[in-house]
């Protein structure tokens, strides 16, 4: 214990000596230097009250930065593909302009990066000094702050109050009743790490020009339940292709998956795709025009991005030269579920790499079966197609495409199916398979490096969409 020497002196001699008095001076001694010690401390905290008045009016202060996992280190552990000594549980050095996107999520990146340019971000700290009079005082210091200053654990951010005053970029989405329960319906898997959707077909995964409706949006809107933080995208799917889709519920959670689906494609890219192996691992389901010559195999071709029609869209396209820096290497397995007399083909394709439309391009270009419904990439097979089915097909049906109940934002799910003229994209997210990530958050310091690679795995399944099961049934007849 610290002790005011120069204190307990003066007090010591402006008291008269006396034999029988010598405790009680010293314990007079200490009274006053507690009391000393005491209104110091008060001072101190009314100073820091008057400090807290004039920053509230001045300031909008940031909660403390707290420690963090390193989440692309742990991604990568439990896909068993580090590339780094660094434990996963070690807390991720976190910059400035990390943690204000972090708590501000609604305000845009471009203002607060301004904000740093200009000089305007304070860093707050607290630290504990000793006073001259050997009393320990609380110290609050503020500094200016730049985009990639590190955080310590405690430190706060204060920005200009007048950010308050900033509307958000993202828009509540107002629906129906029936509107947000059928997004609520959607929902196949719920749990504090993530939420795994049945994409409809025809919703986009996510906003963009000429894009009323997107599933992050609405996610964001109705699918936050008690979570502060909207729901994030941790992999896409095509705006025609239904089935599982993993959104992460907090951005730890989805930095984790983001990591994870990333090292698997690297590692499938490397020749390394033994099934053993794969923690991740993407099933769907698919109706092809024709068989294939063989029941199962792989498929290992790189893809291009070319453009077409002067420059106003482009397709995806096999690129055979491996040294040209804009293409990108794909692999898809592929097994024969069942096959029809009609001409069609039920697949199962396993994509291990995540290109743009990499399944429809690898049925169409490489297997010669394009997907039923892929008009893009398989216009000429549907337009062969069509004469059989008026004659054949369809008079064996005896039947008119019944026209299917619209559901909310315009979402077909009955018609599209081989029995009606305007065919739906055959594609189906059908099963993933996943590490359990909440568990590995629950108590992140308890696993290690080997009880994150056994980390247990989440199996989920969507079922067929109305149209793809109707074609099924009637392939099936």
């Amino acid at each position: 214990m610290l002790v005011g020497a120069n204190i307990l002196r003066r007090l010591l001699r402006s008291q008269p000596s006396a034999t029988d008095g010598g405790s009680g001076l010293v314990i007079t001694a200490i009274h006053h230097l507690r009391s000393h010690c005491s209104s110091t401390t008060e001072l101190s905290t009314s100073d820091v009250g008057n400090s807290e008045k004039k920053r509230e009016s001045k300031w909008f202060t940031l909660p403390p930065f707290a420690k963090t996992i390193n989440a692309s280190a742990m991604g990568a552990k439990i896909a068993g593909k580090s590339h780094s000594k660094s434990s996963p549980t070690a807390a991720c050095e976190t910059t400035a302009l990390k943690w204000i996107l972090k708590c501000c999520p609604g305000l845009p990146r471009s203002l607060v990066q301004k904000l740093f340019r200009l000089r305007q971000v304070r860093r707050e700290s607290i630290a504990m000094e000793v006073s001259d009079d050997g009393c320990q005082v609380q110290k609050t210091k503020v500094k200016r702050l730049g985009a990639k200053d590190s955080l310590n654990v405690g430190d706060r951010i204060l920005l200009p109050i007048s950010v308050r005053e900033i509307p958000e970029e993202k828009q509540e989405h107002h629906c129906t009743n029936e509107e947000s329960n059928f997004i609520r319906s959607l929902e196949l898997y719920k749990d504090p790490a993530i939420i795994v959707l049945n994409k409809p077909p025809g919703m986009p995964v996510q906003g963009g020009i000429g894009i009323k409706w997107s599933l992050d949006e609405l996610a964001a809107t109705w699918l936050c339940y008690d979570y502060s933080e909207p729901p994030r995208l941790v992999h896409r799917l095509d705006r025609d292709c239904s089935g599982i889709l993993v959104m992460g519920r907090t951005q730890t959670s989805a930095s984790i998956l983001h990591s994870i689906f990333r090292e698997e494609s690297l590692g499938a890219s490397k020749q390394d795709f033994d099934d053993e192996k794969r923690v991740l691992q993407k099933r769907y389901w698919a109706l092809v025009i024709g068989s294939p010559r063989r029941p199962k195999g792989t498929i290992s071709a790189p893809l291009q991005k070319v453009v077409v029609d002067d420059g106003k869209s482009d397709r995806i396209t096999v690129f055979d030269n491996y040294k040209i820096m804009s293409s990108q290497h794909a692999i898809t397995e592929y097994r024969v579920i069942k096959t029809s007399s009609h001409g069609y083909t039920w697949l199962e394709l396993s994509p291990l790499t995540g290109r743009k439309h990499q399944l429809r391009v690898h049925c169409a270009e490489v297997l010669g079966t394009p997907i039923v419904g892929d008009y893009k990439y398989g216009w000429q097979a549907h337009r062969r197609l069509q004469n059989l089915l008026e004659s054949d097909l369809r008079k064996n049906l005896n039947k008119k495409a019944s026209k299917g109940n619209m559901l909310p934002f315009g979402i077909d799910m009955e018609g599209g199916s081989i029995s009606d003229k305007r065919l739906h994209l055959h594609l189906h997210c059908r099963e993933m398979i996943l590490p359990n990530v909440s568990k590995a958050l629950q108590n992140p310091g308890s696993f290690s490096d080997d009880d994150l690679l056994k980390l247990k795995s989440l199996e989920i399944v969507a079922p067929l969409p109305s149209y793809m099961q109707k074609s099924w049934d009637i392939l099936d007849s």
